[in-house]
């Protein structure tokens, strides 16, 4: 129930009880002076002449009262309502867009504004957070890269005992896992940042689904796992060539990633209206409904059977719903414990009209 409701409920039942005490006090007043002038049967005449006056005088006053009583109340509670509208439409993205203020004094007002400032400092802490990551990401890569220089070169060193040898090529694994940590951090850093210029242009995303069908079966073959492409129409969209085809590579990778032995990864590609839908499915453990709204957080990993197992760090998804997001397209996982998880992407086409292949 809204407060504008309950404040008119109990206007109401206020209105209500004062026409009641109104009336018995009339009805009291009335009755008195038809026993002080002596006449017969007072307590009818009073109730009598009481219930003309309530009904005649009173109800109306009471409605008018209580549809004024609406009106106000609705009147008083607009920016409440416009607050509320405007809040939830509030993330990390528009936190410097100000909530909208009555500009007159009151107590709401001065809420309005508190919000606006306190808007204001996330704002300034989310950006501080944004030019740390970047920084910090971008001064890691020269040490790193050259810390895989010399683990590479040491693991090839056949001077070296093979103990040292297999130690390097160890630390060799873990550099480079750490390279491409900081290389996601690095990309959805500038991504935030707007610092990213996408190379919009017509592209064929059938050909790119194609080839990312091979790379998948290459990727799926050390684990027995099949791979097919139900569908693949000739669709065309405009977009960055190359980020499309990172898109359709970190699908395809924790598609088989995250599944099962002798398992199987279905994708698709076709047109539904004036979107290009790409969907891909994999037959691995599933993920639990509850933690299915945080799959695209930086770092989230959902899966505890396959987190000490599988190499990654948990900037794919994110990585993906920014490209997606980039194209003006988006992105949906459906899945649930022990069923199949499909990944449906929506491209908006180059072409509403295209013809299939």
């Amino acid at each position: 129930m809204t407060i504008r409701t309950r404040l008119t409920l109990w206007y109401a039942g206020i209105l209500t009880a004062s026409l009641l005490v109104i009336g018995y006090g009339t009805y009291r007043e009335i009755d008195e002076q038809l026993r002080h002038d002596h006449r017969r049967e007072p307590t009818e005449r009073a109730i009598g002449e009481t219930s003309e006056m309530v009904f005649q005088v009173g109800l109306p006053a009471v409605l008018l009262g209580l549809l004024g009583g609406w009106w106000l109340t609705r009147r008083a509670l607009a920016p409440v309502k416009n607050l509320t509208d405007a809040a939830t439409k509030i993330h990390e993205r528009n936190l410097r867009d100000p909530l909208p203020r009555t500009r007159n004094g009151d107590e709401l007002d001065q809420l309005t504004k508190v919000f606006n400032d306190t808007l204001a400092r996330l704002d300034d802490s989310f950006k501080r957070i944004h030019e740390f990551t970047l920084h910090a990401s971008h001064e890691l890569k020269t040490p790193l890269t050259v810390m895989c220089g010399e683990a590479e070169i040491a693991s090839r060193d056949e001077s070296l005992p093979t103990a040292e040898r297999e130690r390097a090529i160890s630390q060799l694994d873990e550099l480079r896992r750490l390279a491409r940590i900081v290389d996601g951090l690095t990309l959805l850093a500038k991504a935030d940042a707007g610092q990213i210029a996408l190379a919009m242009e017509p592209v064929r995303l059938d050909e790119l689904v194609r080839d990312n069908f091979a790379d998948t079966q290459i990727l799926a073959e050390p684990q027995g796992v099949q791979v097919e492409l139900a569908a693949c129409e000739k669709i065309t969209v405009r977009g960055d060539r190359h980020r499309l085809r990172q898109l359709l590579l970190n699908l395809a990778d924790n598609a088989v990633k995250y599944n099962q032995p002798q398992g199987k990864v279905t994708m698709s590609l076709r047109c539904d209206g004036n979107f290009a839908e790409f969907k891909i499915a994999n037959t691995g453990t599933g993920i639990p409904l509850e933690i299915l709204p945080r799959v695209f957080d930086r770092f989230f990993r959902g899966d505890p059977a396959h987190s000490q197992t599988v190499d990654g760090c948990g900037l794919g998804l994110s990585i993906a719903q920014w490209i997606v997001s980039a194209h003006n397209g988006t992105i949906q996982i459906e899945s649930a414990t022990a069923k199949p998880t499909t990944v449906t992407v929506r491209l908006p086409l180059e072409e509403p009209a295209r013809e299939k292949a």
